[in-house]
Order: C-alpha cells, then structure tokens, then sequence
C-alpha cells in the first residue's frame, strides 16, 4: 500500500522499539480547555474515537502519544485499546497535571511514580512502553536537580515503562535528556527550527527524536501552491535524528491525507 505506513516503520532509537513515521497524538481526545488550535473542536464520542483509531491502525500508524495532562485522553484510550495492545506503541508523560482549566507540575520521585502507575491502570496496561517528562520550560532544572529521571530509571528497571526521556523546550535540555535517557521529544517545524541541535545530537547517539508541533499545530501556512503538510514532511523526514512525528488531528480526512503526505515523502527521500 503506497498511502499507508505498514511497511515504513522504523526503530525508536535504540529502544528495542519499530514505530511508524507518523505517531496520533490524542489531546483531542481528552481535552478542549486551554488548547492552542487556530480553530474550535468538539472531543469525539467513543464511535468516533473508536473509528479514528482503527482508521490509525488501518494506515500504519502504531504509535500512539497521551498524557495525564491531556484531560480523559489516557482513561478512554484504556477501554478503546482493549484487546489492541499488541498494536501499539504507548507514549504517556508525567510531571504535568491539568485540573480545572489549570496546569500545574510536580517532578518529585513519590508523583513520578505514582502518575507512571495510575497511567498503567488508565490505559488498562502492564507496561507503558516510553514515558516522557512533561517540563514546564526548566529542563536542565528538572533534569540536574529534580527526582523525575532517577525515578523513571528505577521504573525502567522494573519493568513498568520500557523507555524514558524528555518533552522538553530547550536545546541544552534535550542534549541533556538523550544523554541519560532514550528519547527527547523536540518542537521541530517550519516555522520553529531553534532544537534542530537535539536531532543533531540523537543521530549521533543513535537516540531517539518525536517531533511535536510537526504541523506548528495546525498553524502551517506557506506561499500559494505549496501543500504546507507536504512542506513540513519534508523538512522533519530529511533529517536522519527523527524517528516519527506527532500529529494530533481528529479529522480521518486529514488523518489519511497527512499518513499519505508522509509516505510519499519518505519513499521519494531514502
């Protein structure tokens, strides 16, 4: 299938892990409050959910990305995934909560934990298999001085997640996440290119990248003519750090049509 991903999927640095070039991300699912979208949504019913998923699965897509701060997004996919776990590879985070329109973060050992496991029992699951630090902006703070990582290396150890890293804002604080875990997750796009040094960085290392913000979420506009998905496809796909980039659509048109863009992109580079 020239339009779908089955046959594209490649390792999660050295994870052990194949994902998809392409991951769902599923804040849409959960959450509406204090989203930053160029336009309204509503979240989908359990059906619609349901269909996105299968429609997911059906284009190649196995790399799905929640987050306790992404509202009812990890206790629906739960339910949802029930008998697909097989399918899938599960990112969730920790260290932000989102309570009555609010965020707020807490990196100590006892919250790290306790989030890892209540994602566990919420995406109805024994391991999760990446979890990434949700930073508030203080990456080398949190990293240097904050419990978060340790902690998420003694669940490794466990065998609760498989994977760590960081969500994080800053060059020094992806170089530094790769160093001492497995993943960074990088704002990378056409209009945001200022952590390219972390993709740099995790080629080097044979680490692994996630791209969020892949499409400047949904803000991607160039000059008339030119697809702006297609543009940022090739921009993100021409560089050898990335393994997959998050895309956060609820939309199945767009969903295939993005899953397409990206194949063509892929095949017409390697």
């Amino acid at each position: 299938m020239s339009d779908s991903l089955h046959d594209l999927h490649r390792p999660l640095g050295a994870t052990g892990l194949r994902v998809s070039p392409l991951g769902l991300g599923t804040v849409k699912l959960g959450r509406d409050q204090g989203v930053k979208y160029p336009n309204g949504f509503v979240i989908p019913d359990d059906q619609g959910a349901r269909q996105l998923l299968d429609l997911a699965r059906e284009l190649g897509i196995n790399l799905l990305d929640t987050a306790p701060a992404y509202g009812r997004s990890e206790e629906r996919l739960g339910p949802l995934l029930r008998g697909q776990r097989h399918d899938w590879v599960i990112v969730s985070k920790v260290g932000e909560e989102f309570d009555a329109g609010q965020s707020h973060f807490d990196f100590s050992a006892a919250h790290t934990r306790r989030s890892v496991e209540r994602s566990l029992r919420r995406l109805e699951t024994d391991v999760i298999d990446l979890v990434l630090v949700h930073s508030d902006g203080n990456d080398l703070a949190i990293l240097e001085q904050g419990e978060v990582y340790p902690t998420l290396a003694v669940l490794k150890a466990e065998g609760k997640i498989r994977a760590f890293g960081l969500s994080g804002k800053t060059v020094a604080g992806g170089k530094l996440a790769l160093r001492d875990g497995d993943c960074a997750m990088v704002t990378y796009n056409l209009a945001e290119q200022a952590e390219r040094a972390v993709l740099d960085e995790a080629a080097h290392l044979g680490k692994a990248i996630l791209i969020k913000k892949a499409l400047a979420s949904g803000h991607a506009c160039l000059a008339p003519g030119v697809d702006p998905v297609r543009a940022s496809f090739e921009l993100i796909f021409a560089h050898p750090g990335v393994a997959s980039a998050i895309v956060g659509t609820i939309n199945p048109l767009h969903l295939s049509h993005n899953v397409a863009t990206a194949a063509q992109v892929i095949r017409t580079t390697r």
